[in-house]
């Protein structure tokens, strides 16, 4: 009985949370996104990079770190994550993550997602170094949609939304 009566609740909670979504697309194969933040504790890493043979101009390694969550009560695997980076008000950067990454059930975990640009590439950018070296505030916002593996429902694109923002550090 008291099994019955988790299960209608869990139901019940999931046809809600469909609900308050909107997204009839998602209630047909019965699973709610995961959710994305930026991870508390984990600073958001920028490094100046020094010219190269592959970035004559020099350029930038990015790090942001990513507290993703499972509100599934079965696991899924987080495949993508695909979007724009915005730093600094610069240009936005198009950023694409394949990962491969094992999302357990009722469960969350802090993901690391690295990005290297150079200057060369997106001549913008040259704010970001000149900011970075004068100690300026350098925020940072992650626009984009991801993708999940969901066994037997499938493979479902979310978004686009607004995955990840802050602030970076500079090292």
């Amino acid at each position: 009985m008291n099994g019955d009566r988790s299960r209608i609740a869990r139901r019940g909670a999931l046809a809600f949370a469909l609900a308050v979504c909107g997204c009839a697309a998602l209630e047909s194969l019965g699973i709610l996104a995961p959710r994305f933040e930026s991870a508390e504790g984990r600073s958001a890493e920028l490094r100046v990079l020094g010219p190269a043979a592959d970035r004559p101009l020099g350029g930038a390694a990015l790090r942001l770190w990513a507290h993703v969550e499972n509100p599934n009560g079965f696991g899924l695997r987080l495949t993508e994550v695909v979007g724009d980076l915005r730093v600094a008000d610069a240009d936005a950067i198009d950023v694409e993550f394949p990962l491969g990454l094992p999302l357990v059930a009722f469960q969350d975990t802090v993901v690391p997602l690295d990005v290297s640009i150079g200057f060369d590439d997106l001549p913008s950018l040259g704010r970001i170094a000149r900011a970075a070296i004068s100690g300026e505030r350098l925020d940072y916002r992650l626009d984009g949609t991801f993708a999940v593996d969901a066994g037997s429902y499938g493979e479902p694109r979310f978004g686009p939304w607004t995955l990840l923002e802050g602030e970076l550090t500079v090292r």
